[in-house]
């Protein structure tokens, strides 16, 4: 028996930055759980993170250099990169030539692509996915304090007696920070929670208060809360007259905006309004937690500014148990902003001017060095699709679905003349366009550091040895950079090499004007770095074990020295509805998928709590349009439309939809939701408004439905609608699909399957005509093959979990009557996955507290489901609340 070695490491998922701590045997991961030690999760783990073993295998991974669809080796590859970026930074200039980065990447990784594209090439056209979820909450700092620079901790969380969750469902997207606040809750009984969201998401399960606001209206309420503050005068006058600059200004613009106001522009009623403002006002301890419901806006950053304001206005700020808390969307976005991943930044949070220019410039000792920002995200594939753009290389990331107007971004990369993709992942939407591809390593083959959204750094360490040709992204840029001819700037053997680098100029004529400053981290050898425990930045001489809270001194980063209340006038977004758009359509994330599932969705336990690309709709509303759960529809908008199946939910505005960002060409038919989504941005960050465009939606009549189980992938061209699941147990694929009109199964198998992957040595057949009920199991030497279960009613299919099942049959020929009957067809594994981590279905949570259970705690003592990360807890407790109104009625 092989002896077992634990690493422990970061997960790549969202913002938190939990530690990992990985078990490896034999060469392969096979557990992952929370690092008890980490000072970011203290043991606990989502189910995201509890699933990445799961994730880890060689499905679909892109593992040989591309050139023009033609595999090769690393030499030539690296070759042809880097003649192609000489040759185009010759013929049309440096800005010719955009990199694209990812929140996923690696701190090191980042730096080198920032100091070739900007120090060496000389393009300022170098921008990130963070773009897309962060850059308003950057701007809105930076404004106000003159830093890039989240002032709280964590800890903030558990100290406060008041957390506001704003553009926030931290129980989904952030499950993990979400059950601390949880735990706060019932360890201070002062502890109140306001949730301020549209919708009512799980969030709300331990609200004390929800206001469900108008789409957008955010600005109105925090404006109106500084007005509020200032009339009841429960504001820090002292603080805001020694500290603060800009405040008489501001308030003139909030002065109007009383209560009933804005209770009208939100949508909401006086009473609960004045209940937050009046909580607001007396509660010294207050953290306003917010996320991409606040930023992805074309007013996100005066959004941001209007909750800094109010903090700013009581002298919430500097304090345990206070502050403005912008929650990060990437498990890296903040070190790529460390490093000047985004377009408008220069390097180690120094903006464009002429003397932070020289600073860098000397001491990357480059004449080339970019003096102007680069094009923001949306900007940037404008340029591309109009051809000004040559060459653009693309990492770790899928901009071909991700993007507002994704289809104009696809359209854009099929046609510019140089697409590099780095990746780990063979097939995206993006990787699709891509002249060149190179192959990256995976989460588990890839060592440096990340920072999470508390500003603290942590080391990433390889588990795997990197599979095929991949290689770090590090080196990949490393390797062209020398290409290029820059070959003594990039002579990096390792990540420390890069990380050392990036520490020293941090602190690199650095006179305490520049707030990040990590340079007691420049010195560190191959083993203290490979051993770095997580810290805080700043790290500095005077700091050497971190910063757990910034400005407790009072001292901020801008021209005064003194925080900057900022003037802005409130609005609703523009996008209004019409007759022919009524609904207001919002996109988001849901609990147990990432990004656009090229990870996620190779772990199938992953999609058992919701397998299919879906929009959510009030129940009356859905009754009015003739519409009920489980139907095909079609959501629209002026840009194109997408086809989803329809959920309803209680908690929805009546002309509210609700759509995931995560289904691609890869896993669904027609499910690219921000291919939707206007391009509209802010104009001082460049964040897309991703939360508010106007749609309809129109039921696709269907005739059939199916679910098949393939051991090879199947042509789904003939289908109305189609999603796919990777089976768990082996190399299988699930279908679910939708017809417009019957289909011949018979002649289906004949022309699309057997044709193509050889005859099964035999397959059974059973039909219902009445209902277009046909089933068929196709095997060879007892091994399914195919699996085929239709009918016209989807709700008399079996489900997915069930289907996936019978992959681990052994002898199919002895017992597929059973299957074909019907005994184990009604056995649906305990009915809709609600705990992904125990696979515990509604059915069973349903019988047990039909049995006795009555209690979130019952509940977990029986079925163990609620135990671990939490996330389905607060579908639990609606589960029981459900129960206690049947038995009451």
């Amino acid at each position: 028996m092989s002896s077992e070695v634990k690493v422990k490491t970061t997960c790549p998922y969202c913002g938190v930055g939990c530690g990992v701590e990985a078990t490896l045997a034999d060469g392969e991961i096979i557990a992952v759980s929370g690092d008890k030690d980490h000072p970011a999760n203290f043991g606990r783990l989502c189910v995201k993170g509890s699933a990445l073993h799961e994730t880890s295998g060689l499905q679909g991974r892109l593992l040989h250099p591309f050139v023009e669809g033609q595999q090769t080796d690393w030499e030539t590859a690296l070759e042809t990169v880097a003649e192609k970026l000489s040759n185009i930074r010759d013929t049309y200039g440096a800005d010719a030539i955009a990199f694209y980065l990812s929140g996923q990447l690696l701190t090191e990784d980042y730096y080198v692509a920032n100091k070739l594209a900007k120090g060496f090439i000389g393009t300022g056209n170098v921008d990130t996915n963070s773009r897309l979820c962060m850059s308003s909450a950057v701007a809105g700092y930076k404004r106000a304090f003159g830093a890039d620079a989240v002032p709280c901790s964590y800890e903030d969380l558990e100290h406060s007696d008041l957390i506001v969750l704003t553009g926030s469902n931290a129980a989904w997207t952030h499950p993990v920070l979400y059950r601390r606040i949880v735990e706060a809750k019932r360890n201070n009984p002062k502890l109140k929670i306001v949730v301020i969201d549209p919708r009512r998401t799980a969030s709300c399960d331990i609200a004390d208060l929800h206001l469900p606001i108008a789409p957008g209206a955010d600005n109105f309420v925090f404006q109106g809360l500084l007005a509020y503050l200032v009339s009841e005068e429960a504001i820090d006058r002292e603080y805001i007259d020694l500290y603060t600059e800009g405040f008489d200004q501001a308030i003139v613009e909030a002065a109007s905006l009383g209560v009933e106001l804005v209770a009208q522009k939100a949508g909401l009623t006086i009473d609960a309004l004045t209940m937050f403002f009046r909580w607001y006002a007396d509660t010294e301890k207050t953290v306003t937690f917010y996320s991409q419901g606040i930023n992805q806006s074309a007013t996100g950053t005066d959004k941001c500014n209007a909750i800094i304001n109010c903090h700013l206005a009581t002298g919430r700020i500097g304090k345990v148990g206070a502050g403005p808390f912008s929650i990060t969307g990437q498990p890296n976005a903040m070190g790529g902003r460390e490093v000047g991943g985004l377009a408008n930044m220069l390097a180690a949070h120094m903006d464009y001017n002429e003397d932070n220019t020289a600073t860098v410039s000397r001491f990357w000792n480059t004449q080339n060095i970019s003096s102007k920002p680069g094009l923001k995200a949306v900007d940037l594939f404008d340029a591309v699709a109009e051809g000004k753009i040559k060459a653009i290389w693309i990492m770790g990331t899928n901009p071909a679905v991700s993007m507002p107007n994704a289809d104009r971004v696809k359209a854009a990369l099929e046609k510019c003349d140089t697409v590099i993709v780095s990746d780990c992942v063979a097939l995206t939407d993006t990787t699709a366009t891509a002249n060149i591809l190179l192959p990256a390593c995976d989460w588990g083959e890839k060592s440096g550091t990340v920072t999470n959204s508390e500003r603290r750094i942590s080391r990433q360490r390889r588990i795997l040895l990197a599979p095929g040709q991949a290689r770090p992204d590090w080196w990949i840029m490393s390797q062209v950079a020398q290409k290029m001819g820059f070959t003594q700037a990039f002579d990096y053997s390792s990540s420390r090499d890069i990380f050392v680098e990036h520490a020293a100029l941090s602190g690199f004529e650095n006179d305490g004007s520049r707030l990040f400053n990590i340079e007691r981290l420049s010195e560190l050898s191959e083993k203290e770095y490979d051993t770095l425990t997580p810290i805080q930045w700043p790290v500095t001489q005077h700091s050497p074990q971190g910063t757990e809270r910034l400005f407790c001194d009072n001292r901020f980063y801008t021209a005064s020295g003194k925080a900057q209340f900022t003037l802005s006038t409130p609005r609703l977004p523009l996008q209004l509805k019409s007759s022919t758009f009524p609904f207001i359509l919002n996109t988001g994330r849901i609990r147990d998928q990432w990004h656009t599932m090229t990870r996620t969705a190779r772990a199938s336990r992953l999609l058992e709590h919701i397998g299919q690309p879906f929009v959510t709709i009030h129940p009356n509303t859905a009754k009015a349009n003739d519409l009920v759960d489980g139907d095909l529809v079609r959501v629209s908008t002026h840009l194109g439309s997408i086809d989803v199946i329809l959920m309803t939910d209680t908690g929805m505005a009546p002309t509210a939809l609700f759509a995931p960002i995560h289904w691609s060409s890869q896993y669904a038919s027609n499910a690219r939701v921000d291919a939707l989504v206007q391009p509209r941005t802010d104009p001082v960050s460049g964040q897309p408004e991703f939360k508010c465009t106007p749609a309809a939606i129109e039921k696709i009549e269907t005739a059939q439905w199916a679910i098949i189980l393939s051991r090879n992938p199947i042509d789904c061209s003939s289908f109305t609608f189609w999603n796919r699941t990777p089976a768990a147990s082996a190399d299988c694929h699930v279908y679910e699909v939708a017809l417009a009109e019957n289909v011949n199964w018979q002649q289906f198998i004949t022309d699309k399957r057997l044709s193509e992957n050889g005859p099964a040595q035999a397959y059974e057949h059973f039909c219902d005509a009445t209902h277009s009920d046909e089933r068929f199991i196709c095997y060879s030497d007892h091994q399914l093959e195919l699996v085929i279960y239709s009918h016209s009613n989807k709700q008399s299919l079996p489900s997915p979990t069930w289907l996936q099942s019978l992959v681990e049959m052994s002898r199919v020929g002895e017992s597929y009557w059973s299957m074909l009957a019907g005994d184990a067809y009604l056995q649906r594994a305990g009915g809709r996955r609600i705990c992904s981590c125990f696979k515990v279905g509604r059915d069973s949570i349903v019988e047990a507290i039909e049995g006795g259970a009555e209690s979130v705690e019952h509940l977990g003592q029986q079925l163990l489901c609620g135990t671990n990360c939490g996330s389905c807890i607060p579908e639990l407790s609606a589960l029981l609340t459900l129960h206690k109104k049947i038995e009451a009625a």
